[in-house]
């Protein structure tokens, strides 16, 4: 199991902002920087992310012995984590699901986002998870624990959310992506759903058609097989 230690905050700009630099201080694998409230929060491509108290906001140093090519997957490897954590503090009738790349579904709703940047010569995983409080103004449907019926504290999400982390970590270290990729996959919507991807400024729509060995989404569009490194997705 990975000791992390887990440094909080009232408030903070951004959670990811203050492990990078602690990150680059020589701070541990393993070193947690947890906040009540970010004032500048941020989610995939600088897009701001809304943090009212209420919810999980923290970010993880990792120094992960793979190579840089590799990294993109530990975004995979805490979506996982995420859902094994949502599931076991929500009623069983509750359905949780993943959408590429790290989206965690609650009932359809996002309950979950996840961030993976590098930092000095450590990875910074970010992740913010909807415990009380969902975020308005958003053109997605959104769920919070609170709101799918589960009993949790902002507290004991978070060490869920840490002890479900470490576990998959060490199932990546040890086995590689394969068995990520497959339970990934056993848990997002099925093969042949629609999907909409934004690529820029343009849209591709298709068919849902699995992920390749190294992450990839793939999509069975009008004009083709499409490989996927890099979008926003939505169903439909």
């Amino acid at each position: 199991m990975i000791p992390f230690e887990v440094r909080h905050y009232d408030s903070i700009g951004s959670t990811s902002d203050e492990a990078a630099r602690l990150a680059a201080a020589d701070a541990p694998h393993g070193t947690v920087v947890h906040a009540d409230e970010q004032t500048a929060g941020r989610g995939r491509l600088s897009r701001r992310w809304v943090s009212p108290p209420g919810n999980l906001y923290l970010s993880i140093i990792l120094r992960p012995d793979v190579p840089a090519a590799r990294y993109a997957e530990i975004g995979f490897v805490a979506a996982l984590a995420v859902a094994d954590a949502v599931t076991a503090l929500l009623p069983r009738q509750a359905k949780v699901s993943l959408k590429w790349p790290n989206d965690v579904l609650v009932n359809d709703g996002k309950i979950a986002g996840i961030l993976v940047e590098q930092a000095a010569e450590a990875l910074v995983l970010g992740i913010g998870l909807d415990v009380l409080q969902a975020p308005n103004g958003v053109s997605y449907q959104v769920s919070t624990l609170a709101g799918c019926g589960g009993l949790a504290t902002v507290d004991g999400a978070r060490d869920k959310l840490l002890a479900a982390l470490s576990g998959w970590l060490e199932i990546w270290l040890r086995d590689g992506f394969a068995p990520i990729r497959t339970t990934w996959l056993a848990r997002a919507h099925p093969v042949g759903t629609p999907l909409t991807v934004q690529l820029g400024d343009r849209f591709v729509t298709g068919q849902f058609a699995g992920i390749e060995p190294d992450g990839a989404l793939l999509l069975d569009a009008p004009a083709g097989r499409a490989r996927i490194v890099a979008g926003d997705v939505r169903m439909g």
